[in-house]
């Protein structure tokens, strides 16, 4: 079973990776807006400027964009389902929970991140155009979990032997798997706001063919508005209370508690000025990025360059 997660892992990547190079080319040649005819000539007569990269063609003429697009969909749900086979497969061989190590934790938060991904993309068509960076994400974690994180099976550390692993780490798992998702439309919010305000340089070219900066805002406030909870627990009640049954303290500063717990200040700080009328969408979502990195700080950094209690991760 570990030979065969092995191989599942392999061709979950090139899975995701097909998927991305479709995405790219629906981003590249697929319609660079859905405004209708009638929508244009209401603008145009009303005295509105209609930008010259906006394309007037009616939805429901489907091109060579639109094709691939759905092809896109189709891979990065084939790799879905490679990615829940690679990481059952892990947990069946190892006979646990697949989330003992730092290869497992990466495996296990980017098939949330992806499943999370693929309901928002049923429900919601119109942000398929985010599918090439989810994507990317995907192929970029998965090649580091396999080239730098990787770890033989076996069995759980001692310290990890508790019933508090099932609480701690799900909810960690499926909160930073939702955070990385939700990554990828405050990214996107800020390159198309600076697209629409004006800017053409890099990156902000990627915003012309991005939908509705409105809609990627609301999408990233939703994501992170759920996924806060479920991190609030497992870092700031579950952990915590774990170390005391399993070290005789609360909180003793090691490195990983630290960094979980400056990214729920930063997410929290972001949530705070989401809510705050006065503070502005893109200082907001800047927040949000940097809990992201705060996020990639802990499990990387903290996992590869400090030394602590978490080093088994």
């Amino acid at each position: 079973m570990a030979e065969l997660s092995n191989q599942l892992m392999a061709v979950t990547v090139l899975a995701y990776l097909a998927a991305m190079v479709c995405y790219a080319g629906e981003y590249a040649f697929g319609k660079r807006s859905h405004i209708g005819r009638a929508a244009t000539r209401q603008l145009v007569g009303a005295g509105a400027f209609v930008p010259d990269d906006v394309v007037v063609a009616k939805p429901e003429e489907p091109g060579k964009g639109e094709l691939v697009g759905r092809i896109a969909v189709v891979l990065n749900l084939i790799g879905l389902a490679l990615h829940l086979a690679t990481t059952a497969t892990r947990g069946i061989a190892a006979e646990r929970m697949p989330w003992g190590n730092m290869y497992e934790y990466i495996l296990s938060a980017t098939l949330v991140g992806a499943a999370v991904w693929a309901g928002v993309l049923l429900r919601r068509p119109a942000v398929r155009h985010l599918g090439l960076f989810v994507s990317l994400i995907l192929v970029v974690l998965l090649g580091a979990a396999a080239l730098v994180a990787y770890t033989p099976v076996g069995p759980l550390v001692p310290a990890l032997n508790s019933y508090w692993f099932i609480f701690h780490v799900s909810t960690i798992i499926i909160s930073s798997g939702i955070f990385l998702l939700g990554a990828v439309p405050a990214a996107m919010f800020l390159i198309k706001d600076g697209w629409d305000a004006g800017k053409r340089g890099f990156p902000y070219t990627l915003g012309r063919r991005v939908g509705d900066a409105g809609s990627l805002e609301r999408l990233t406030f939703r994501l992170h508005a759920f996924a806060f909870p479920l991190f609030t627990f497992g870092a700031l009640i579950a952990g915590p209370l774990w170390a005391e049954a399993s070290w005789g303290r609360y909180w003793g500063w090691d490195p990983k508690e630290v960094w979980a717990f400056i990214s729920w200040i930063v997410y929290a700080a972001y949530l705070h000025a989401r809510a705050t009328p006065s503070v502005k969408r893109t200082t907001a979502t800047w927040i949000a990025i940097i809990g992201f990195v705060t996020m990639l700080m802990n499990l990387f950094g903290v996992n590869l360059f400090f030394e602590g209690l978490h080093s088994y991760a």
